[in-house]
């Protein structure tokens, strides 16, 4: 499409940026209106089409913009990126995959979970083992689509892997219908936004009553072990009966409690955002690395767009591990159904994230130095702390998003998770701007050379270092503060009774 770096770079967060805001859209509607399945279902056909018109684009001349042909004067030059109705054919099409897939993320790992029941010891150790299979599902998708289909787009042509990729959507989608007269369904209770608001305003009109000794008679009997908690009291001022019916008036406890579940989970939402800047960073940095080393292992030659699959073959391999042999080890040792738990999962991750850009930053100063070629291999540390990272934090936060928002929320809390691995990627590249608006001297700062050899990333390793442990520090003072809606250690999660008010 003959776009330059700014403009392929913005095209990419906009449509990141979009799938998040789609997701959050998919999860209030299955939380409130449709189940999760019927969601994915109605929505998924979406991103089907998305691929299937961006197939079409490529394939028809008439849809692309005209051939361009660098250094020949008197005819097109590449500057002349696609404008017009053309670009209006991209963009629908992109938009449409960001619509379907945002749907589909928020939706499918709630699903998945919901069809284990948590209050069974046997069924709630199968749902801690979902997540990790889960990723390693995506992993596996990953890791066929930097093969099959890059090599279909590299030797076939565009339309080709874009139709290969519609087809391939269209059979997962066929799958998944083929099993809605057997899931197991949330049945949603009605928009869960609109009760978290209820609470906030009844409590804001009450700020100046007193909470009664007494709140018995403010509130309904919940037969429930975890259904009161001592965390922000002013919220129960919801509950407090000042003669007026409706539920702008007077919220029960069920409403405040799930209410107070949301705000407990924002400071681990931002704090995970900061501590997970550093991964899209270095995975992006890494690879761009290893295409200025020796790529050939053995007789083998490894081409600079395929080492994205060495950290997903290390993810891979490490969470077929950590699920077979080293959740039971820890199981046995610490009584948690995960073997650990969630947020002490994630904090591993975040750990590797603070050592990785260190390891990072002195292999990059050892490949300036060098007069030769470094192998590859000098980048396995950075690739195998990557792959850490993800097994950990990455499952880590999505098994903790999706069992502690309440029960009407399932959905909303994976729609958040996806949400903060979106921002991060956003404040990565808001990290990159700052630091070379900081260090740009003659117009070049350390990131904008024209080589890697001509910039200074080991320099720029160290910044993300220390952002990084920065993120770790402040995620480690809330995940110690955070208090979990049940014992992690009990096998038997007991869910908040809903109100459907």
């Amino acid at each position: 499409m003959h776009m330059g770096i700014s403009g392929s770079s913005t095209t990419t967060t906009n449509f990141l940026g979009a799938m998040c805001g789609f997701a959050l859209l998919g999860a209030f509607l299955s939380d409130s209106y449709i189940t999760g399945s019927k969601t994915i279902v109605f929505f998924g056909p979406l991103l089907f089409l998305g691929y299937a018109l961006l197939a079409l684009q490529a394939h028809l001349p008439s849809l692309l913009p005209p051939r361009c042909y660098p250094g020949e004067p008197g005819l097109i030059s590449c500057k002349q990126e696609v404008h017009g109705w053309r670009a209006g054919i991209l963009y629908i099409s992109l938009y449409t995959i960001a619509f379907g897939e945002g749907c589909i993320r928020s939706c499918m790992p709630s699903v998945g979970a919901d069809q284990f029941d948590s209050n069974d010891p046997s069924e709630a150790r199968q749902q801690s083992s979902f997540f990790n299979w889960f990723t390693v599902c995506l992993s596996v998708g990953s890791f066929v689509g930097l093969i099959l289909i890059v090599w279909l787009e590299s030797s076939k042509g565009w339309d080709v892997g874009f139709g290969v990729s519609a087809l391939l959507t269209l059979l997962g989608l066929l799958v998944a219908a083929a099993g809605l007269p057997f899931y197991r369904n949330r049945v949603p209770q009605g928009s869960a936004l609109t009760r978290v608001l209820q609470v906030l305003v009844v409590a804001f009109k009450n700020r100046r009553l007193e909470l009664p000794e007494n709140m018995e008679e403010a509130r309904e009997h919940i037969n429930r072990a975890d259904s009161k908690t001592n965390s922000l009291k002013c919220l129960d001022k919801a509950c407090i009966n000042t003669g007026k019916d409706g539920a702008w008036s007077i919220c029960s406890v069920a409403k405040v409690e799930e209410t107070k579940i949301v705000l407990r989970m924002l400071p681990i939402f931002v704090s995970s955002m900061v501590g997970y800047v550093s991964s899209p960073l270095l995975v992006t940095f890494t690879v761009q690395q290893g295409g200025t080393t020796n790529t050939r292992l053995g007789r083998i030659h490894v081409s600079p767009a395929m080492l994205f699959i060495i950290p997903t073959i290390f993810q891979m391999l490490m969470l077929v591990a950590y699920d077979r042999f080293l959740v039971p080890l820890l199981r046995r040792r610490t009584g948690y159904v995960a073997g650990i738990t969630h947020l002490q999962r994630v904090g591993v991750g975040f750990l590797a994230m603070v050592v990785a850009p260190v390891i990072a930053a002195v292999v990059e100063s050892k490949r300036r130095a060098s007069s030769h070629r470094i192998s590859l291999f000098w980048l396995a540390p950075q690739f195998f702390l990557l792959g850490v990272a993800d097994t950990t934090s990455f499952v880590g936060l999505l098994e903790f998003f999706n069992s502690e928002a309440p029960l009407g929320m399932k959905s909303i809390g994976v729609a958040l998770f996806w949400c903060q691995v979106g921002l991060a990627s956003w404040l990565g590249t808001l990290l990159v701007q700052l630091v070379n608006r900081a260090t740009r001297h003659d117009g070049i700062g350390w990131l904008e050379g024209a080589s890697l050899n001509s910039s200074r990333l080991d320099l720029f390793y160290w910044v993300v270092a220390v952002v990084s442990l920065l993120g770790f520090l402040n995620y480690l003072y809330w995940a110690r503060r955070y208090r979990y809606r049940h014992n992690p250690r009990m096998t038997i999660a007991v869910e908040p009774v809903e109100d459907s008010s």
